[in-house]
């Protein structure tokens, strides 16, 4: 029997710019800061790693998609600024939303020597530590797929386990069936299948798909 997890940064992280949707401890941030010494942003003028063999027209399109504009008037780079000084006030979705933007990309980071880096995911392990802390279900549950995957942090099946706990006992669906899962296959807490039903059931009644298939694939083998 093979049961589904959503164990991948991807579908589950939606970029929010101070638009509710979906003090701490500086551990995470701690980690980053030996490898970055500053957060910067060229969105307005695309970096190389991003804009190399695009036409201009191609160029401003993914300008568009990375950072798009609004009716506000503000530029690309005027709504990063925006979106960075309320997540260093301490706005959790503003902290999460960094977090996705320095994990994905859309965001640019560098090192100490000043390399421009692709991607930088322990910055973005130390956004989603600081807005987890304040209990935001959705950083909670993307630290924890940190945490799974070894990423940006030193993989800890137990912290991801408690991670996802925090954000399904929230209701974050996704959260709901990788805790279902974790229970079922006995990662980072003891093997309890009666758990792991309660958490897919719980995934399956907000129409999570992949809980619906892992309680299928349960039923199936108890019933052989």
């Amino acid at each position: 029997m093979r049961i589904k997890t959503v164990l991948l940064l991807v579908a589950p992280l939606v970029i929010l710019f101070g638009c509710g949707e979906e003090t701490s401890s500086d551990k995470s941030d701690t980690n980053s800061a030996s490898q970055t010494s500053s957060e910067v942003t060229t969105l307005d003028e695309l970096p190389s790693f991003l804009s190399e063999g695009l036409s201009p027209e191609e160029q401003a399109e993914l300008r568009e998609q990375i950072l798009p504009g609004g009716d506000d008037g503000l530029s690309a780079g005027e709504k990063f600024q925006a979106l960075l000084e309320d997540a260093r006030a301490g706005d959790p979705v503003a902290q999460n939303s960094l977090g996705v933007m320095y994990y994905t990309g859309e965001a640019v980071s560098k090192t100490v020597t000043g390399q421009v880096l692709d991607n930088d995911p322990e910055l973005a392990a130390g956004w989603f530590y600081r807005s987890a802390e304040q209990g935001y279900a959705d950083a909670q549950f993307n630290l924890g797929l940190m945490y799974a995957n070894g990423e940006g942090v030193e993989q800890d099946m137990q912290e991801a386990v408690e991670l996802f706990k925090k954000a399904a006992e929230q209701g974050h669906v996704d959260a709901q069936n990788n805790l279902g899962a974790l229970y079922f296959m006995g990662e980072g807490v003891e093997r309890d299948e009666d758990k792991a039903i309660a958490w897919f059931e719980k995934a399956a009644a907000q129409g999570n798909e992949e809980a619906k298939a892992n309680l299928e694939a349960i039923k199936a083998a108890q019933s052989n």
